[in-house]
């Protein structure tokens, strides 16, 4: 990790466990605050890489940290928070499973996806509003796709996320 990311992520994890923090653009400031430099883009995908969720604190929703489980398990509750707050379409073309969602979150999604390390995942690709997910099989690409439709439209999931 590069001195300038080490540097961010100590100060977002100060400021998230600090302050009710609502949004990326709010930490975007914060940090710029601090005269640490920072973009959307980069935000997000710090967002992802520490762990960082949404929870309800003193009546409002905002980012914490991770409540101490493994880099899947935030990964999976990061995963749940991003697919409730942004729209997801899913197509299948051949064994690629192409996700689309709003400008500027393809990237958070492959992110979390990829740290949950899930054996029917090949590899992901991310551009701004769609990514590919590469399945080994048929049955892993039926499986993905409900989990992440599921989890989109709020329905629970079992004991294993599937």
């Amino acid at each position: 990790m590069d001195l300038g990311k080490s540097v961010r992520h100590r100060a977002l994890r100060e400021l998230v466990s600090r302050r009710g923090i609502r949004t990326q653009r709010e930490l975007v400031a914060a940090l710029r605050g601090q005269g640490i430099p920072s973009t959307q883009a980069t935000m997000s995908r710090d967002i992802t890489e520490l762990g960082l969720t949404k929870a309800e604190r003193n009546g409002s929703i905002v980012y914490v940290l991770p409540t101490g489980g493994s880099v899947e398990q935030a990964a999976e509750e990061r995963l749940r928070a991003l697919l409730r707050e942004v729209p997801l379409d899913a197509a299948v073309a051949g064994r690629i499973l192409v996700l689309r969602t709003l400008p500027g979150s393809a990237h958070a999604v492959a992110a979390s996806l990829d740290r949950l390390r899930l054996p029917e995942i090949v590899g992901t690709v991310a551009g701004d509003d769609t990514l590919f997910v590469a399945l080994a099989d048929e049955a892993g690409l039926r499986s993905l796709r409900a989990r992440l439709t599921s989890i989109a439209e709020g329905h629970s999931q079992d004991s294993d996320g599937r």
